[in-house]
């Protein structure tokens, strides 16, 4: 078994993804979490190719959010699409990005993700809110690589 299937137990991946759940009843925004082991780009580069072949940027507003994990290489990233980045600060997941940040350093890896999804959430409803129209055009499943 690969360090990325080890990486979180079935319980925790199910937990992780009813946080996505959680965070995005209150948003537009898409979340995805993807995992895989390592990677011969440069994290941010391949964060947005994963992004890519998610299909992640042909959500209809362009407000998706890939937290993405090279577990080797303990490294993570978290990408927004164009639509956030055209209307928040260039420093608007950096709370995000530290609260993640703190529990990796504690090896909570579970926690830091539902963390984060939960924060990211938050955020994008201030730009992203929910309404009756809404659908969830993405898989809240985390994906592996």
């Amino acid at each position: 078994m690969s360090k990325t299937e080890q990486f979180l137990t079935p319980a925790q991946e199910k937990r992780i993804v009813d946080a996505i759940r959680v965070a995005e009843k209150a948003t537009s925004g898409e979340i995805r979490v993807h995992l895989e082991k390592t990677s011969k780009l440069d994290p941010i580069d391949r964060a947005k190719e994963v992004f890519h072949l998610l299909k992640m940027d042909l959500t209809e507003l362009h407000n998706g959010v890939l937290i993405y994990v090279a577990v080797e290489d303990r490294n993570f990233v978290i990408y927004g699409d164009q639509g956030i980045n055209d209307v928040v600060p260039s420093d608007f997941w950096e709370t995000t990005k530290d609260i993640i940040l703190a529990h990796f350093k504690k090896g909570d890896f579970t926690q830091g993700l539902i963390d984060g999804i939960l924060l990211a959430g938050k955020q994008l409803q201030e730009h992203f809110p929910w309404d009756h129209t809404d659908t969830n055009e993405l898989s809240d499943e985390i994906s592996k690589g």
